[in-house]
């Protein structure tokens, strides 16, 4: 959108650098990014960050190993890719290739192409596998220049292949990638990068197969136009946000503040099962995988079966 300008992105790193940042990682979700585009913010940031600088894009728009050149030429430190059965698409470039394109130059990687050749080689199978079984569509592997148009991410165009697939429409694929930008700018134009990229994504596949816009929405897009995502860099539609929430409250500060103190209350839930305090933020984070993994190393290191144990008293039997 025209609101992300080169100063807005300067402006940003600046900041993030002042809080404390190690480095900063841009991310291309849609693979928009042109190469010459690229080649100016990394030289924006560049000038205003001593930071290192990662770049993460998608090859859905067929330019990013373009931009991945330019970038590199501009001085980022890291550029993300992905071993060659896993590339392009909707995926990153391929490994091996920015490997060759940069060797013999300033920018070699060093990389050995025998070993990411073996590499390549052990996930072949999985890419046929998953090709094969229907988990990997066809649909993303390909270039879709329309990307440019709608500004779809990767990682959302294949959950909306998914959405649509499930509810038997997959003919309406092309008229969902149309309604995005639509929904995307209802919403005040937020970044398409999880979780807001799924709120904007699964809101117009719903508005394609409802017939009608924000006749249903999800209780994230209801939390996203209240304001508990955060700020958008635009405002959001009245009209729709009125459909949406009716004359719920809006809120104009940062949502973290209107959370209550947890953190005691996690440490209580957890406490037979805490060995270090980072188990107690993989609990608040993630608490039924957490606690299936606490199961799983208690059983490694007792040696025992967990069912017959009382984890509580600490008793195992012998």
């Amino acid at each position: 959108g025209d609101a992300y300008t080169m100063d807005y992105w300067m402006n940003i790193s600046k900041e993030i650098e002042s809080m404390g940042a190690d480095s900063i990682c841009i991310k291309d979700m849609s693979g928009l990014l042109l190469p010459y585009t690229a080649q100016e913010l990394i030289t924006s940031i560049k000038s205003a960050t001593k930071l290192p600088i990662q770049l993460h894009t998608h090859y859905t728009s067929g330019e990013a190993s373009m931009t991945y050149l330019k970038a590199v030429e501009a001085g980022v430190d890291v550029i993300d890719c992905a071993i060659s059965p896993m590339a392009l698409g909707t995926s990153q470039p391929a490994t091996e290739v920015m490997v060759e394109a940069l060797k013999g130059t300033p920018y070699d990687t060093g990389l050995d192409q025998t070993l990411l050749a073996k590499i390549a080689d052990h996930f072949r199978p999985y890419r046929e596998e998953c090709l094969k079984s229907g988990l990997m569509d066809p649909k993303v592997l390909g270039v879709n220049i329309k990307t440019l148009l709608y500004q779809v991410p990767g990682g959302m165009l294949s959950n909306m292949v998914s959405q649509l697939k499930e509810q038997n429409a997959s003919d309406k694929y092309q008229d969902v990638l149309e309604e995005i930008p639509r929904v995307r700018k209802d919403f005040g134009e937020p970044p398409l990068v999880t979780p807001s990229s799924q709120i904007v994504g699964t809101q117009a596949v719903m508005n394609v197969l409802m017939g009608e816009r924000y006749k249903v929405s999800t209780d994230q897009t209801k939390d996203l136009v209240s304001g508990h995502y955060g700020r958008t860099v635009k405002p959001i539609n009245p009209e729709v946000r009125k459909k949406i929430i009716g004359d719920a409250e809006v809120i104009t500060c940062r949502p973290a503040d209107l959370l209550k103190p947890g953190l005691a209350q996690f440490e209580e839930e957890c406490k037979e099962w805490k060995q270090q305090d980072e188990d107690v933020l993989s609990y608040a984070l993630f608490p039924q995988v957490a606690v299936a993994f606490f199961k799983y190393r208690l059983a490694q290191q007792k040696k025992v079966d967990l069912n017959s144990a009382d984890t509580k008293n600490g008793a195992y039997p012998a």
